[in-house]
């Protein structure tokens, strides 16, 4: 096989992180009196998710205070008044209990392990991922979880993916692949650090911007024939 070392993003790539997201959140806004609207809450919060979070991607705000920033947001949009950091804790303690993996994670992560070294890089909460990733099935079958808050630097920014070859001391850089779900996280920040990418997009998305992936696949399992 090509590859020796096969870096994947966790969420929407191995986890159900849109289900975790609904189950946490429902819990959250439950947990503060409050009427959970599925059809209310939840798009509105992930409005105001995805704006931040992207904001991190391109070096706008520090992880440290997107994590009560997105709720203090939230409130003004719900016009409610909260402690947008204890909401930010009760928020995080609910999503790292809510672990869901894709049905075919597990296998196809299996049949990998025996073939060559597999890292997670995950652009995440140390407090939520340790808990949802480390606690896993899956988490025995990699190296190492490399989150973007413990190592302070998120994709696509080239420094997590050198602390994350540096911590299995792999340095052939035509030797690794980063497969994830998103172009401009986990794709751009393959390209940035010079490696192949491997763009997972299981809706079929159409790709409306100017990075291009090596591969593309819809299905996990895809993976394992490409790497074939």
């Amino acid at each position: 096989m090509k590859y020796e070392l096969i870096l994947f993003d966790a969420d929407e790539t191995l986890f159900d992180f849109k289900k975790s997201e609904r189950v946490a959140l429902e819990n959250t806004i439950t947990d503060l009196g409050l009427t959970y609207d599925a059809m209310y809450h939840l798009p509105l919060y992930k409005e105001v998710n995805t704006r931040i979070w992207r904001e991190l991607e391109e070096g706008k705000i520090q992880q440290s205070l997107l994590k009560t920033e997105r709720f203090r947001r939230y409130a003004d949009r719900l016009n409610i008044e909260i402690d947008a950091s204890k909401v930010s804790v009760l928020y995080e303690k609910h999503l790292s209990e809510a672990s869901f993996l894709y049905d075919e994670s597990l296998s196809v992560i299996q049949a990998l392990h025996s073939k060559c070294q597999l890292v997670i890089i995950t652009n995440g909460l140390t407090s939520v991922q340790k808990n949802r990733i480390g606690q896993s099935v899956i988490a025995p079958y990699f190296k190492t979880i490399i989150i973007s808050e413990e190592v302070k630097a998120a994709k696509p920014n080239r420094k997590i993916f050198e602390i994350a070859l540096d911590s299995v001391h792999f340095t052939d850089k035509s030797k690794v692949l980063i497969v994830g779900d998103s172009l401009t996280s986990d794709i751009q920040g393959g390209i940035n650090f010079g490696i192949d990418t491997c763009w997972f997009n299981p809706n079929h998305r159409e790709n409306k911007t100017q990075i291009r992936p090596t591969y593309k696949i819809a299905d996990l399992y895809e993976l394992l024939a490409l790497l074939r």
